[in-house]
């Protein structure tokens, strides 16, 4: 195990590398790809990841508390069951991810990409939906505020008054 307390990587290529059950605090890695990497239960706890690429990265067992991962890719990566609340997505690509029992309370997902996303189960109450578009992601049973409720039904022309 490693740690690693306010570094910052612009543009590291960390693709296919063994990077499992390291511990990074406040770390800043802006336009790093992370394709394919082995993270498992590796902790990222108030890190900025803007722009970075984590397609088909191992996730499982991260823990990702607070931070900015926006712009990030996070295509086809398993977040399941994760403990997401008031992490930044804005404009992340979450494609095809599964998120499936995640909590994304309070999380900032302004304009993601959430095409084909497994949210079944998820909890969003109180996380900023804007400009998400519900049509293309699965929220089956998932916990929706009144006011995402309301987004909801209007994205399919329902009128609220």
């Amino acid at each position: 195990m490693y740690l690693y307390t306010d570094q910052t990587y612009n543009e590291v290529d960390f693709s296919h590398k063994d990077l499992r059950e390291g511990e990074l605090r406040g770390c800043t890695f802006t336009k790093c790809r992370f394709q394919s990497a082995n993270l498992f239960v590796a902790k990222f706890q108030e890190c900025k990841m803007v722009g970075s690429d984590f397609t088909e990265a191992n996730l499982d067992g991260i823990t990702i508390l607070q931070g900015d991962w926006s712009y990030t890719s996070l295509r086809l990566v398993q977040l399941s069951k994760q403990q997401l609340r008031g992490v930044r997505f804005v404009e992340a690509d979450l494609y095809d991810s599964k998120l499936d029992k995640a909590d994304l309370r309070d999380a900032d997902l302004t304009r993601a990409h959430l095409a084909k996303a497994r949210l079944q189960g998820a909890d969003l109450r109180g996380a900023v939906l804007d400009g998400v578009d519900f049509k293309s992601f699965d929220i089956k049973g998932a916990r929706l505020d009144t006011a995402q409720a309301i987004a909801f039904a209007r994205s399919y022309g329902a009128k609220v008054d």
